[in-house]
């Protein structure tokens, strides 16, 4: 059996630090997965994805965004913090993570949880070829249509008068949180990466209604979507279990 190692890695986008784990059996070549957490959590919440990434023979890593949620050990403030700002971290640790010895960069896995799914997702258009495959678990396509219904998660404004202060439960965003996706197509910007794309979501998300996911489903151009009965937002012991056997169909 192959020995799971973890250590801390840290890497810089404009003068902010990027802190994450990063686990790895013994070897060279290593496939890339790198796991990126939601709204309002930390890397705590993604470690799981990361060390059975490991288990299958991944280099795995995952991180905290700058400003991305409570108990950050990344740098920023959650003021400053869009699903774009999360875009360029997730694009810093690609560069960071492709330059390691140990790591096959021809073979990149994106995975993403809510939130971290949209930034995957978004990240997995941009880059296109030099994403392999992109991973999906409950993502948050409904962002740009909460923020022009002026209702993000705890969050209540007036979307023709976004204030700079968002108090959103206990964290605070800014008013570009909200702005920068008031005129944003989710579903096309998205759809427009070309490779294999994995989607699981469950039918009874309070959070994010699973018909975004069905949506995006049908605009890739080569996606699976797998649906868990009574699945929330955030999946249960059972429901993960459930998620790792599709996981691990669809990397097969």
């Amino acid at each position: 059996m192959n020995i799971i190692q973890s250590e801390k890695f840290s890497c810089c986008r404009d003068n902010m630090t990027i802190r994450g784990i990063y686990f790895h059996p013994q070897g060279e070549n290593l496939p890339i997965a790198i796991i990126s957490h939601g709204f309002m959590a930390n890397y705590q919440t993604t470690k799981k994805y990361a060390r059975w990434f490991a288990e299958h023979g991944y280099a795995a890593f995952c991180f905290d965004f700058n400003g991305g949620g409570l108990r950050c050990k990344s740098d920023n403030d959650s003021t400053k913090m869009t699903i774009f700002t999360e875009a360029e971290d997730l694009i810093t640790v690609i560069d960071y993570v492709k330059s390691l010895p140990e790591t096959d960069s021809s073979a990149l896995l994106l995975m993403g949880c809510s939130q971290g799914g949209v930034v995957s997702a978004l990240v997995a258009a941009r880059l296109q070829e030099q994403i392999k495959k992109l991973v999906l678990f409950y993502p948050a396509l409904c962002i740009p249509d909460d923020a022009r219904a002026g209702k993000m998660m705890f969050a209540e404004f007036d979307p023709k008068n976004i204030p700079e202060i968002i108090r959103c439960g206990p964290m605070k965003l800014g008013h570009d949180y909200a702005a920068s996706v008031l005129d944003f197509d989710m579903i096309s910007e998205i759809s427009k990466y070309e490779g294999q794309v994995l989607i699981i979501h469950g039918t009874a998300d309070k959070i994010v209604d699973y018909h975004y996911s069905e949506r995006a489903q049908e605009a890739y151009e080569n996606a699976i979507l797998k649906l868990i009965p009574d699945g929330k937002h955030g999946f249960s012991k059972k429901d993960n279990k459930q998620a790792l056997e599709y996981l691990d169909q669809f990397l097969k």
